[in-house]
């Protein structure tokens, strides 16, 4: 995903989540330009959800084209007293994604399993966990503005250009205050 520029970061690739509330109702009523327009404003966020948990572009490309029909199919159901727009989706396509993932481990053949070394896998798996617990005490150390700016940055693929948009803050101002809670976390982190 590409981070875009200040000036590309208008209403319609940058909508309102009541718009997008709207466009997602109007889906439901079968309206096929507001499907066209909701995948245009919102495809390239749900695929960095997408990409997050599947890991390969090509797979994920393919979650995504999954979600997006169940997003139509489903549009019908949606809530905008329960959810926003965006919430909703994400939370489809993460569900998606997660049973691709589940599908992909019971088709592996059981010989591609046995060529891991079982010990080194358990050692991998609890030094990721030591590493996600200390990333996270350590964003606990910063602001809670900027733990929120961070963890929407990086784990739900915002652009800075986005989060400013989204939160009416100038660019430069996010940019920098993200720039120093990464540097914060860099220093509680030992890097």
């Amino acid at each position: 995903m590409t981070s875009r520029s200040a000036a590309s970061a208008s209403p319609e690739t940058n909508p309102e989540p009541v718009a997008l509330n709207v466009l997602l109702q109007a889906c439901g009523q079968g309206n096929r330009l507001a499907f066209e327009t909701l995948y245009r404003v919102t495809s390239s966020r749900l695929f960095g959800v997408c990409l997050q948990y599947v890991g390969d572009r090509a797979e994920a490309e393919e979650v995504l084209q999954e979600a997006y029909t169940a997003i139509w199919l489903k549009a019908g159901t949606f809530d905008a007293t329960l959810s926003s727009a965006l919430t909703w989706m994400a939370i489809l396509v993460r569900h998606k994604a997660i049973d691709r993932r589940r599908a992909q481990r019971r088709h592996e053949p059981l010989d591609s399993l046995a060529e891991w070394p079982a010990t080194q896998s358990v050692a991998e798996d609890f030094e990721a966990h030591r590493q996600r617990r200390q990333i996270d005490l350590c964003l606990k150390t910063l602001g809670k503005d900027q733990q929120t700016y961070i963890r929407v940055a990086f784990f739900e693929g915002y652009s800075y250009a986005e989060l400013a948009a989204r939160h009416r803050i100038a660019l430069g101002t996010m940019k920098s205050w993200i720039r120093r809670g990464l540097l914060q976390l860099r220093a509680c982190l030992g890097l």
